[in-house]
């Protein structure tokens, strides 16, 4: 266990904001509400983004950038759009700086004619932009994606879960049919769910939010919910389809194949740096990160155990060859060589950074012509000849890819469970917790009575569940299938 990291079973919270610090992927930021994102955070991050963006281009996606400052006026245009964001905005109210005669201090100078809200998203910009782009079904489907910052004041913050300032990813699509808007919704709440899955080794659970849980301004709203160690929700990725209503907004029409004016359909979709957040709480231990190898910057680290100068020199040529000869095989690996602290003291930071395979070699393991390889996750030893090391590297990270799938997929299947009554249901959140299987047929009050009373939230309708009817726990109405009920971050 790493000394300035807390356990888990003593405070979970504690122990993830330790673990991100720990680990330098990010801290707390000199603005209220913001963070620093430190280089193995933002590492991560490059990995999520370089995926997901190629994925992106691959279903028809081009990316581009629309302004950080949106005009007030444009929230106003969606009704339930701005009452969605109202309170999370910034406001830009002057431009420049003047000092004050005063008190020398700097004070606002310029008022502006029109405030703008720093984005905490951007369909009513595009939108507005669309309008000047979109005039005939040849101009359809418009596929753009836009990486991005965000901002949104909160109050209460934790770092990557949930910040002011955050990055991300929005997709925001437009097209000619309300069928074409579904199936694009769709299409990407699948992308999600196989990056999470593939390259975060996360599994979840995917479907459709409540009424009460719709993005503002959404016809309806997708999401993928994944477990975390403390058997809370965490959502990592929502889709929404729009259908016409920032088209109307903004008078987006466009002359269709039988020349007739129609507003388009509209969807957007989006995953931000708390997907960081939720690799730490789904992965990590009390000795720090652990990285499945399909994010990791530097799947292997490579450290050379030495005293001597002569020891040196030899170990390090072979650490050199062997690492030649793993690159070759297209995986990145760190050479370890530093002089200055002990071999226990790079073991201690390749477990607290979470390099998912770690190589030791000394003159011993030269002498009998083979090194000892440690999993990150799972901490098993190996030691295996060298001429052999590098063909089977990509095997063993790929072993742990799947494996450390596998150990948070018997999580989700072991904390997920039908809960018959409201009672039972009580019981559960005061238990340990998890993903409660209910039927419902609430609206959006029952669910904020269910939240107040067991602080747990509907979370998805899933896609996959078994359409078994049966009555709501709360209201006796009739139900077609259970949905996800649980706490949440």
């Amino acid at each position: 266990m790493a000394k300035n990291i807390t356990p888990r079973a003593k405070d979970y919270a504690q122990w993830y904001v330790d673990v991100v610090r720990e680990a330098k992927l990010a801290d707390y930021a000199p603005v209220k509400g913001c963070m620093v994102i430190r280089p193995n955070g933002y590492a991560i991050w490059e990995a999520i983004q370089r995926q997901l963006d190629r994925m992106f281009k691959e279903t028809g996606h081009v990316n581009a950038y629309f302004p950080l400052l949106i005009p007030q006026s444009f929230l106003e245009k969606e009704a339930e759009h701005i009452e969605g964001f109202a309170m999370e905005c910034a406001v830009v109210t002057h431009s420049g700086l003047a000092q004050s005669d005063s008190t020398g201090k700097l004070q606002p100078k310029n008022k502006l004619e029109e405030n703008y809200v720093i984005r905490p998203t951007s369909e009513t910009v595009i939108w507005a932009m669309y309008k000047n782009w979109i005039h005939s079904y040849r101009d359809l489907p418009l596929l753009i994606n836009q990486w991005a910052n965000i901002y949104r004041w909160e109050m209460r913050t934790r770092l990557f879960l949930r910040t002011a300032e955050f990055l991300w990813q929005e997709g925001h699509t437009a097209h000619a049919t309300a069928a074409e808007a579904q199936e694009e919704t769709i299409r990407m709440l699948h992308v999600y769910r196989d990056f999470v899955e593939n390259y975060m080794a996360m599994p979840v659970i995917h479907g459709e939010k409540s009424e009460g849980q719709r993005f503002p301004g959404a016809v309806a709203t997708y999401t993928i919910e994944a477990m975390m160690q403390d058997f809370r929700a965490l959502q990592a990725g929502t889709s929404h389809n729009l259908g016409q209503n920032f088209a109307k907004a903004f008078d987006v029409t466009f002359q269709n194949v039988s020349n007739e004016l129609e507003y388009v359909y509209a969807t957007s979709w989006g995953v931000s740096t708390r997907l960081v957040g939720a690799l730490v709480m789904t992965h990590s231990d009390d000795d720090g990160m652990v990285i499945p190898p399909r994010l990791a910057a530097v799947p292997v680290c490579l450290v050379p155990i030495f005293k001597k100068d002569d020891e040196k020199a030899r170990v390090l040529e072979t650490a050199q060859r062997l690492a030649r000869d793993i690159r070759a095989q297209g995986l990145d690996v760190r050479i370890d060589d530093r002089d200055n602290v002990t071999p226990g003291f790079k073991f201690a930071e390749c477990e607290l950074y979470g390099y998912p395979l770690r190589i030791e070699l000394g003159p011993r393991d030269l002498e009998a012509q083979q090194a000892v390889l440690t999993k990150r996750y799972s901490r098993e030893k190996l030691t295996l000849p060298l001429d052999q090391i590098a063909a089977q590297v990509p095997e063993m990270l790929e072993n742990i890819q799947r494996d450390m799938f596998d150990r948070a997929k018997t999580r989700l299947t072991e904390h997920t469970r039908e809960v018959n009554s409201y009672e039972e249901l009580k019981e559960f959140m005061q238990a340990d917790g998890g993903f409660a299987l209910v039927h419902w047929a609430g609206d959006a009050k029952d669910e904020k009575r269910v939240q107040d009373e067991l602080k747990a939230t509907h979370r998805v309708i899933p896609m996959n569940g078994v359409k078994e009817k049966g009555k709501c726990i709360l209201t006796g109405k009739d139900s077609p299938q259970r949905v996800v009920f649980a706490k949440a971050y």
